[in-house]
């Protein structure tokens, strides 16, 4: 350990604020956060709603262009710095002139023509046949509406219209009982409610 870590740890065990920093890599989206970017220290990805995630194992690429190596889940093996690339050298190159030949058109040397043929299997063959009976079988069954017959059915009598079943009506028989004594307010009421 080195003594910023053993300085960290002491100052999260006593409650105090520890700095950490905080670096985007080259997508310019996401964040990392760690004590420092050094080996040996622990980095985290810092979600939106103030997560931290360990960095999964590989390789990555800073803002500034730095590539940070994770070998372990969240422990940072070692970051590189950024390689700048070496600027090619160029070939000479060699002009030639060359005399353009005055020609009407380009004439072909070859003309290939082929032919593509596909070979069906045995089932796509026996499947086209049994279509075809099927069809045929279909053409019987269909036939024109000029060659079908009609078939005219007389009726031994004549169907009589529908009428109501009297049978259906229960008639409600009324008794009263002192039918010629006085009303009273309770028959009003009960006389209302039954209507």
């Amino acid at each position: 350990m080195n003594t910023n870590q053993i300085l960290n740890k002491v100052r999260v065990l006593l409650g105090m604020e520890v700095k950490l920093e905080q670096m985007k890599l080259a997508d310019g989206v996401t964040v990392l956060e760690a004590e420092a970017f050094e080996p040996e220290m622990e980095v985290f990805v810092l979600t939106e709603d103030e997560q931290k995630i360990p960095v999964p194992v590989g390789e990555y690429e800073l803002e500034d262009g730095r590539i940070l190596v994770i070998e372990a889940e969240g422990i940072v093996k070692e970051v590189k710095e950024k390689m700048e690339e070496e600027p090619m050298e160029e070939e000479p190159t060699v002009e030639v002139e060359v005399e353009a030949k005055e020609t009407s058109a380009p004439t072909p040397k070859k003309t290939i023509e082929s032919v593509v043929k596909e070979s069906f299997f045995s089932e796509i063959e026996d499947l086209k046949k049994e279509n075809e009976t099927l069809k045929a079988e279909l053409s019987k069954l269909t036939t024109p509406k000029d060659e079908t017959e009609t078939l005219e059915v007389e009726l031994s009598e004549e169907p009589k219209p529908i009428a109501f079943n009297p049978e259906n009506t229960n008639p409600v028989e009324r008794v009263r009982i002192a039918s010629k004594r006085e009303r009273s307010i309770m028959d009003s009421v009960l006389e209302r409610l039954n209507k």
